[in-house]
């Protein structure tokens, strides 16, 4: 934090003589020693009739202190003797300390204290969290390669036995065992009669086992054909 502020006023400039025996060679750089000149006032030969103020007043350069500040600083200043501001000017050490006991560099060192100590606990934080995450990113691999990959091949085979069951119980299959059903209770009722024209049985064992087995065949091809009505 680096602030630039005139030590002296205009009036102090006039009312002391001894303001010209300051040196202007000194560790400062030249705008803040030439900060403390009072502004020259334009005169005929050197104002164009052209020229004009500004619309807007010009704002400060990056680094200067606010008005509020610069009051603050002022008023530090005030009271010093000229030996005392000549020290200021001549002496770094001096200046340095004399800045460093102003409230807004204190309030200024004390934040940036804070912030340092804040940063420094959130990277020890880190570093204490860094095993931590080397254990999760090592169980996560683990994992991957095994666990996942098991998981993965049974997701895989439960995919194929759900296709397999759909499959079986699609109308078009189930369309398919109604006709083998049929087909195979057809081919008993004639195995029966076979049986019953060599008289391998009697006449009401036949026609009680005969008339069940054509009931239901006729129950399954009357849904047969229910069933392709539908799908078409």
């Amino acid at each position: 934090m680096s602030w630039r502020f005139p030590l002296f006023g205009s009036q102090q400039q006039q009312t002391d003589p001894n303001f010209q025996d300051i040196p202007t060679q000194s560790w400062y750089p030249p705008s803040v020693v030439g900060s403390s000149s009072c502004p020259s006032t334009p005169t005929s030969s050197s104002a164009s009739p052209h020229q004009r103020a500004p619309d807007h007043p010009q704002s400060s350069s990056r680094g200067q202190p606010s008005p509020a500040e610069a009051a603050g600083v002022i008023a530090h200043l005030k009271d010093k003797s000229i030996e005392e501001l000549q020290r200021l000017l001549k002496d770094k050490e001096a200046y340095n300390a004399f800045f460093n006991s102003l409230d807004q560099v204190k309030t200024h060192n004390n934040v940036r204290d804070e912030l340092r100590k804040e940063t420094l606990q959130l990277a020890r934080e880190n570093l204490e969290k860094e095993q931590r995450i080397l254990e999760l990113r090592n169980q996560c691999t683990i994992i991957r390669t095994t666990e996942l990959a098991a998981a993965q091949d049974r997701l895989i085979d439960l995919e194929r036995q759900k296709d397999d069951f759909m499959r079986s119980y699609s109308p078009a299959a189930l369309l398919d065992k109604l006709q083998s059903s049929m087909a195979k209770l057809d081919e008993e009722s004639e195995e029966l009669h076979q049986k019953f024209l060599e008289k391998d049985i009697d006449l009401p064992t036949f026609v009680r086992k005969y008339k069940k087995l054509r009931t239901a065949y006729h129950k399954q091809a009357l849904l047969h054909l229910a069933g392709q009505t539908s799908l078409h």
